[in-house]
């Protein structure tokens, strides 16, 4: 059941915005390929992160994401992100929240086109059975790590925003991920610089 629930929030939670895309001066410190001195006003930090939200039925969904990166070069940056999610089942009288952070790196082979190596660490409480003397549900919290690899596309369409699509995939499989094996994360929304 939790694999169904998972695969349900990766189908129909789909709306993502501020996901941090450093597109535009990416895209410009590229083409100059100036990493020595970085132009008087502008920062090699970036922030931004993700909103998302589903509710389907008897089932609400809600994360948030926020995260900082630093461009070492301007092909190169790293950065991190911490993370927060509340799930609730009102058919089943449940709710749980679950948290962890990550690390990342990012490689732009073109300015559009990018690398992403992230390292997560989250932990998801599960449901592990039913106590009919307390009439509870018995729940197990793990701390899963996960190693996604991938990369993504972004568009730019204003000068300050753009549309992007990235798929990744968990290399390590950890056997409490409450992911089924070898499915993608895709992730698609605007990015808004800050």
């Amino acid at each position: 059941m939790k694999h169904f629930l998972m695969v349900l929030i990766l189908a129909f939670s789909s709306f993502s915005i501020a996901q941090s895309i450093d597109s535009v001066k990416a895209e410009e410190e590229i083409k100059t390929e100036v990493p020595q001195n970085n132009p008087a006003g502008e920062s090699r930090w970036y922030y931004g992160g993700t909103l998302g939200f589903n509710f389907w039925s008897d089932y609400f969904y809600l994360s948030i994401e926020p995260m900082v990166g630093y461009k070492i070069s301007p092909k190169f940056s790293v950065g991190g992100k911490i993370g927060y999610s509340y799930i609730n089942y009102s058919d089943e009288d449940f709710d749980t929240h679950n948290y962890g952070a990550s690390i990342f790196s990012r490689y732009r082979v073109i300015p559009q086109i990018y690398l992403h190596c992230e390292f997560v660490y989250w932990s998801y409480e599960t449901i592990t059975g039913y106590d009919l003397q307390s009439n509870d549900y018995k729940t197990e919290r793990n701390w899963v790590p996960f190693l996604l690899l991938g990369g993504g596309y972004v568009q730019n369409i204003g000068p300050n925003a753009s549309l992007y699509v990235e798929v990744l995939v968990d290399v390590l499989q950890n056997e409490n991920s409450p992911y089924e094996d070898w499915d993608p994360f895709v992730s698609f929304g605007v990015g808004i610089g800050f």
